[in-house]
């Protein structure tokens, strides 16, 4: 059972890493999965928490942060040492046919995706605290993050099952604190709307 996973994995990295290639992904999907790339994101986040919601702006930051934090750490210390699996971008079987196109291929494990964990934390955040203010816009950052995972395979430096893995962490985890916040905060109001 466990090497029918790993095969289908291999095969599925096969195909999003070499055979859906094309010139405007080989541009996009490495800078899609840069940090850098995210910083007007979580700027604007930040600022509209301020101007919008100020009585709870520093609580839900903080939260917003403490989510990334706690997915980022259960991904990298317990997880990633537990499965100790080795990322494509290391694995000498694949290194011939597999095309790289991070600067770095990451020396800690594969299995699960960080990324992934941190964004879809974020998006999972932002979906229990925000969606009675974004309504259906909420759904944007799981699509931003979805990106992000994919973005990681096709540069090779996760398979598949990695971002999977990564991506239910993440739900789990701000499903928790979005739990959490709510339940020790409320709901989020915009401020023109409780005045």
């Amino acid at each position: 059972m466990y090497s029918k996973l790993i095969q289908t994995d291999r095969w599925l990295f096969t195909l999003i890493n070499q055979r859906w290639s094309n010139r405007t992904f080989d541009l996009l999907m490495p800078f899609i999965r840069e940090p850098l790339t995210w910083i007007p994101l979580y700027f604007f986040l930040i600022v509209y928490a301020i101007l919008n919601f100020p009585r709870k702006a520093l609580s839900w930051i903080l939260t917003l942060g403490m989510t990334a934090a706690l997915t980022d750490a259960i991904s990298s210390h317990l997880i990633k040492p537990f499965f100790a699996r080795p990322r494509p971008c290391s694995d000498l079987s694949l290194l011939e046919s597999m095309r790289m196109l991070a600067i770095h291929c990451g020396s800690n494990g594969s299995f699960t995706s960080s990324h992934a964990a941190n964004h879809f934390g974020v998006a999972m955040f932002v979906f229990m605290t925000l969606t009675n203010v974004w309504k259906k816009f909420t759904l944007f950052f799981f699509l931003w993050a979805g990106a992000i995972c994919y973005a990681q395979v096709y540069v090779g430096v996760h398979y598949p099952f990695d971002v999977i893995g990564g991506a239910i962490l993440g739900m789990l985890g701000g499903w928790a604190t979005g739990k959490i916040h709510v339940m020790k905060f409320g709901n989020i109001e915009l401020q023109n709307a409780s005045s």
